[in-house]
């Protein structure tokens, strides 16, 4: 019996159907901007770790590979985590590698973001599910930039240094995706996917804006559903998929460096 006040399943039901009698066959390529999957990942063998804090679902991976490589290009995520995209890349024909500073899956190299061990314009596609702030304890590393607030400009500034090295990596014309999600803590919203998407527009074209359905949160309960409702306010129903493309040509002679975004807190 369905808990009162609880979300259904899904926004389409009719697929959850689908993917619980076909679990051995490929996602559906998605053709609108609201992506909503049933499960963390597809098929019989596991993408990541479903229990990992924050795991990426394996059909965002799936897709944005689909769309935007071929066979035996190579996909790159700085904040690798569980290995969701090493794992999805592997099975499609993808080279792959995935950095993060605390990794969580066997062919994750330790690696801080902010600087990445590839050569410049060397990667076909860049995928990064970063923190959304310090509501998760992602590691003890005192480097960690989930450590910082999403309140705290230095935040940004962070996350911008990883931009800047992933726009260098990147091949011209190429695509990165950045998943992210935005904050209410402390009745406080904080629209930390809009300030990421400011920063990104300063490097790369824009593609599209995904809007992905959040599920196997700790707040998708009957209690969290009553306390918004009570107290007014809103529980977290869906992440960003910014997709951004690094401009294809340079300008002729000699190239300005974009102005760094100066983010400052507002009282």
């Amino acid at each position: 019996m369905k808990a009162k006040n609880q979300l259904p399943l899904s926004l389409f039901p009719e697929r959850d159907e689908q993917f619980e009698k076909k679990e051995d066959e490929k996602p559906t390529l998605e053709t609108t901007t609201l992506w909503d999957y049933p499960t963390q990942s597809y098929g019989k063998k596991p993408k990541g770790d479903n229990k990992f804090q924050g795991v990426t679902p394996a059909f965002i991976i799936w897709n944005m590979i689909q769309r935007y490589t071929k066979p035996g290009d190579l996909v790159v995520d700085p904040m690798a985590g569980s290995g969701t995209t090493i794992d999805v890349c592997e099975e499609e024909g993808r080279r792959v590698i995935g950095y993060d500073i605390n990794p969580k899956h066997p062919k994750v190299i330790k690696n801080d973001s902010r600087k990445i061990p590839l050569e410049d314009d060397s990667v076909d596609m860049v995928f990064i599910d970063s923190p959304y702030g310090d509501n998760v304890n992602y590691s003890d590393d005192p480097a960690d930039i989930g450590k910082i607030s999403a309140e705290d400009p230095r935040f940004y500034e962070e996350l911008e240094k990883v931009a800047l090295e992933i726009h260098r990596i990147l091949k011209p014309g190429k695509v990165v995706g950045w998943l992210i999600g935005d904050q209410w803590v402390r009745r406080k919203f904080t629209p930390v996917g809009f300030r990421i998407y400011s920063m990104l527009e300063k490097y790369f074209e824009p593609i599209d804006i995904v809007c992905v359905v959040r599920r196997g949160q700790s707040s998708h309960t009957a209690l969290w559903h009553y306390r918004a409702k009570k107290f007014n306010f809103f529980l977290r129903g869906f992440k960003y998929l910014l997709l951004f493309r690094k401009p294809p040509l340079e300008r002729k002679g000699k190239e300005e460096k974009p102005e760094k975004i100066k983010w400052r807190r507002y009282k």
